[in-house]
C-alpha cells in the first residue's frame, strides 16, 4: 500500500490543495468580534495589534454599528483610511432643531487599547461641549477612559447625538456658550438657531472630495428624489398595494433534484364554500 505522505511530497501542487478556502465575510466579521473580546489588553501605547488585526477590529466595530441602527446619525469608514470615519447627525428637536452637522471620528492607531477616539466637526458649532477653535467634541465627559470589551464606537456616536439634546456644563470647552446657556437662554437659543442656519448654507458646498465615502448632499431634484419621497410617504400600505398590482402573494419552491425555482400565485378562498379536491 502506497504511503500518502510520499505522494504529497512528490506532487508540487499537493500543498496548495491542502490550504483552506478563504472565509466569507460573515466568518471574517465573527473572527473580528472575537479579536475585540480577547482579554489580552496591553498598556497604553504598546501596540498589541498589527495592522492586520486592527483592520479586523474596525470591521467588527462597523458591523456592531450597523446592527444598532441608530436613528438620526449616519457614519461610514473612509475609503482611504479605516482610522477615519465620516459621519453626519440630524437633530430633530430642541435648541438645534433641523441642524445637520457633519463630523469625523478619528481613531487612534493602537485601538482598542488607546485613548478615546476623537469626534471633530467639519465647521464651528456653537455648543458648550465643542471647542470653538479645533471644533473637537469633549468626549471625555462621556468616556473618561476607553475600555476594551466595554466601549464601542457606536456608543461614541450615540453620545455625539445626545449632547445636542442634553447639554452638560460640567467641563465646557466653549465658555461663552456655557455662560450664555446658564444666564440667558433666549440668547443661547438664538445663537444655536444661527449656527443651524450657517451649517445649512454650507451643507451643499462640498461637492468634489478625494474620498468616495465622504458624505455629500445635493439640493432636491424632482426627477431623482421625487419618486423616492412618494414611496416614503405611502409607507408600508403603498408597498403592499404595489405588490398586489405586480401579481399578489406567491409561493415559491424548488423542484426535487433541480435548482430551478417555480412560483405559483396564491388564490384566496372564495365565499362559495369548500370545494372538492381535483382527482
Amino acid at each position: 500500500m502506497s504511503d500518502p505522505l510520499s505522494k504529497m511530497m512528490t506532487s508540487p501542487d499537493s500543498i496548495s490543495k491542502m490550504l483552506p478556502a478563504v472565509p466569507d465575510m460573515d466568518t471574517q466579521l465573527a473572527m473580528a468580534d472575537k479579536m475585540i473580546d480577547k482579554k489580552t489588553a496591553t498598556h497604553k501605547g504598546s501596540h498589541s495589534y498589527g495592522s492586520y488585526f486592527l483592520e479586523y477590529s474596525l470591521m467588527a466595530e462597523f458591523n456592531l454599528l450597523l446592527k444598532q441602527k441608530l436613528p438620526g446619525i449616519y457614519c461610514i469608514p473612509s475609503a482611504m483610511s479605516s482610522l477615519t470615519w465620516y459621519g453626519v447627525v440630524f437633530i430633530r428637536q430642541g435648541a438645534y432643531q433641523e441642524g445637520v452637522f457633519r463630523f469625523q471620528v478619528q481613531i487612534p492607531e493602537n485601538y482598542p487599547d488607546g485613548d478615546v477616539p476623537k469626534v471633530v466637526f467639519e465647521n464651528s458649532v456653537f455648543h458648550p461641549c465643542v471647542d470653538p477653535v479645533t471644533h473637537t467634541l469633549n468626549v471625555k465627559q462621556g468616556f473618561h477612559k476607553w475600555k476594551r470589551n466595554v466601549n464601542h464606537i457606536w456608543q461614541l456616536l450615540l453620545y455625539t447625538r445626545r449632547v445636542f439634546y442634553k447639554i452638560d456644563l460640567s467641563s465646557p470647552l466653549n465658555m461663552e456658550a456655557a455662560t450664555m446657556y446658564e444666564r440667558d437662554m433666549e440668547e443661547f437659543q438664538a445663537r444655536a438657531r444661527s449656527c443651524v442656519t450657517d451649517w445649512k448654507e454650507q451643507l451643499y458646498l462640498a461637492k468634489d472630495h478625494p474620498d468616495p465615502h465622504y458624505l455629500t448632499f445635493s439640493s432636491f431634484q424632482e426627477q431623482i428624489h421625487g419618486p423616492v419621497r412618494d414611496k416614503m410617504k405611502r409607507g408600508a400600505d403603498g408597498l403592499n398595494r404595489e405588490r398586489e398590482e405586480e401579481g399578489g402573494d406567491r409561493k415559491s419552491y424548488v423542484a426535487t433534484g433541480s435548482l430551478t425555482i417555480f412560483s405559483d400565485k396564491l388564490h384566496t378562498p372564495s365565499n362559495e364554500g369548500p370545494k372538492s379536491m381535483p382527482k
